[in-house]
């Protein structure tokens, strides 16, 4: 409970709403612990009495006491009614609430904690667990309330009719086998923490099967992966149903042995009262009563259930909200009036793991250093794992570097408002990614304080015009889930109208020509040249075609800079770059 009680707090909100609750709660339980056995106690005798009197009861009052039925479950169903309406209505904003607050620290985690963790993986736990995690609060604010007044209430009617009654306080007695009910609660509950977590997390692996699997469906098809896909799924889903078969073993274990250690505290009474030959209307009060009191002890079983398997997806969803936003503003960022462009790398060290036991892994930079002029085009080049695009991605944060410093114009990127470090860098990535949106918001998406021109022109400049304007619906035409109406070509121009339209002081060009033909790449260079003028521009050169645009090259291998220099004093001094590209132009003659 100390670990939801935070949750609770959200609830603050909707305090009127989770009042009335409440309020309908206590009505519920008063009428169902104390109400139902005192009307049996008091109403019965009326109606039915234990010797035959000379005045019968009138229709009137025989209507009048039989009405007491009608009316005690009215209430009782009424309160119970508008208790669950608004639970439930405070539960599922609670649910939206958790469920933004992990939203909203995934947008604030840093790059490299999407490398650690499967993307279906962090759904199940957006979905199947803040579900989870709600249908506790619920329940839990709901029975807390309820079945203890419950429970109060039976116990205050069997005390006093207990004491009535000559004879019948033994039955007091039998409430001994409450606290017997402790154990296997406290038992079982230790058993379903373990099992629910295990069946979270098997959750989490089917998720993330089913999102592999949709994201691939080209390739399942390309390469006949259907069956192997299907025995995959099959396999998973085998474990997830054998995880969630156990949660539901021990989760429905203990209201059958509550409700049988409770039956032998009834028959201990029912045995007792018969041995002192006490009269059936002088006991089934008692004995509704004493029921009264079980019945919640039951509940409160389940709410303890509940709670384990609650926690299990808290621990899945603390794991998220309490990662650490290693990448953010600092308290008292630094302003540049007017970003030249200057870059500085000093001693720039970088891994994809800060872990200390990954002794072994081979670090993506290695004491980087570098100056790089304002408006200047350097084209880094090399290998496939050399560090060109870690380089780059160090710009706009999405890493910082584990040793060293990035200087922009001679500040700190870390003593820069993060927002501003993002939106002074422009970047065109080798697989461009567009939302469902249409042609116009996909490119608005790229507005910045920097922005000047129309989403016409920096569509003609990228030659993205040409297909666009054949669109039934133009500009609104939509695009399909990660642009899936459109070739790779396509997507890249406008991927390059988008940065165009943002207009930043500094550009990254992750290979921004490598889905197109010959003829298209001549004019995106062309558009290309329009875009990087003015501009630091880092482009991460995989075809050498694109080096015509840069000034210098960086040849990278194994996370450092071997070679710095124009192209022609690096291809006399550098063998790799030599090699490299020459067998590309090899490749093209």
């Amino acid at each position: 409970m100390k670990r939801l009680f935070p949750y609770f707090l959200l609830l603050k909100p909707y305090w009127f709403a989770f009042l009335i609750a409440l309020i309908c709660g206590v009505i519920y339980g008063v009428s169902s612990g104390f109400g139902l056995p005192y009307m049996i106690d008091q109403v019965f005798p009326k109606i039915f009495p234990a010797e035959k009197l000379d005045v019968q009861l009138s229709t009137w009052e025989l209507l009048m006491y039989i009405s007491w039925f009608p009316l005690v479950f009215i209430i009782r169903g009424t309160s119970s009614y508008f208790n669950s309406y608004f639970i439930n209505y405070c539960g599922i904003r609670v649910l939206e609430k958790i469920r933004f607050q992990v939203f909203e620290k995934l947008q604030r985690l840093p790059i490299s904690f999407f490398h650690r963790n499967q993307e279906g993986d962090l759904l199940s736990r957006m979905i199947s667990d803040t579900g989870q995690l709600q249908a506790a609060i619920l329940q839990v604010s709901n029975d807390l309330i309820k079945q203890p007044i419950t429970f109060i209430g039976a116990i205050t009617a069997l005390i006093v009719m207990a004491v009535q009654r000559e004879g019948m306080a033994f039955v007091l007695l039998c409430l001994l086998v409450i606290p017997i009910c402790v154990f296997p609660i406290r038992r079982i509950g230790e058993l379903l923490l373990n099992k629910a977590l295990n069946m979270q997390e098997k959750a989490g692996n089917l998720t993330s099967i089913l999102s592999e699997n949709l994201s691939a469906y080209k390739e399942v098809r390309a390469f006949n992966l259907e069956s192997r896909e299907k025995e995959r799924f099959e396999n998973v889903s085998e474990n997830f149903i054998d995880a969630r078969m156990k949660v539901i073993k021990y989760s429905h274990m203990l209201t059958p042995l509550i409700e049988i250690i409770t039956a032998v505290g009834i028959s201990a009474a029912i045995f007792q009262a018969s041995r002192k030959s006490i009269q059936l209307d002088a006991v089934v009060p008692v004995i509704v009563a004493l029921y009264m009191s079980y019945e919640p002890v039951k509940k409160l079983g389940g709410i303890h259930t509940s709670i384990k398997q609650a926690l299990a997806s808290l621990d899945r969803l603390e794991e998220i909200l309490e990662t650490d936003e290693s990448i953010s503003s600092p308290p008292e960022p630094i302003e540049i009036k007017k970003i030249r462009g200057e870059l500085e790398f000093n001693n720039v060290s970088y891994s994809y793991s800060n872990r200390k036991e990954e002794l072994n892994e081979i670090p993506a930079l290695i004491d980087i250093n570098l100056k790089i002029s304002s408006g200047e085009v350097v084209a880094l080049v090399g290998p496939s794992g050399g560090g060109k695009s870690t380089l780059a991605g160090l710009l706009p944060r999405f890493y910082d570097p584990d040793k060293g410093s990035v200087l922009l114009d001679g500040v700190n990127l870390r003593d820069l408002f993060l927002h501003d470090v993002r939106d002074a860098v422009a970047l065109v990535p080798q697989k461009p990614f567009l939302f469902d949106l249409d042609v116009k918001k996909n490119i608005e998406l790229g507005q910045s304080k920097y922005t000047h021109a129309t989403i016409n022109e920096v569509c003609q400049l990228a030659y993205a015009d040409e297909f666009v304007n054949e669109f039934e619906q133009g500009y609104q035409e939509r695009l399909g889930e990660k642009g899936s109406r459109l070739s790779g070509g396509q997507l890249q121009r406008l991927a390059l109208a988008r940065a165009f339209f943002k207009n930043s002081p500094l550009l990254i060009l992750d290979e921004a020509t490598s889905a197109l033909d010959t003829e298209n790449e001549d004019k995106i260079h062309e558009a290309m040249a329009q875009l990087i003028k003015g501009k630091t521009t880092l482009l991460i050169a995989h075809r050498f075609s694109s080096l015509k645009l840069a000034s210098r090259i960086l040849v990278m291998d194994k996370g450092r800079i071997i070679a710095d220099g124009p192209h022609d004093e690096v291809y006399r001094n550098c063998d790799l770059y030599r090699t490299l590209y020459d067998q590309q132009n090899e490749g093209l003659t």
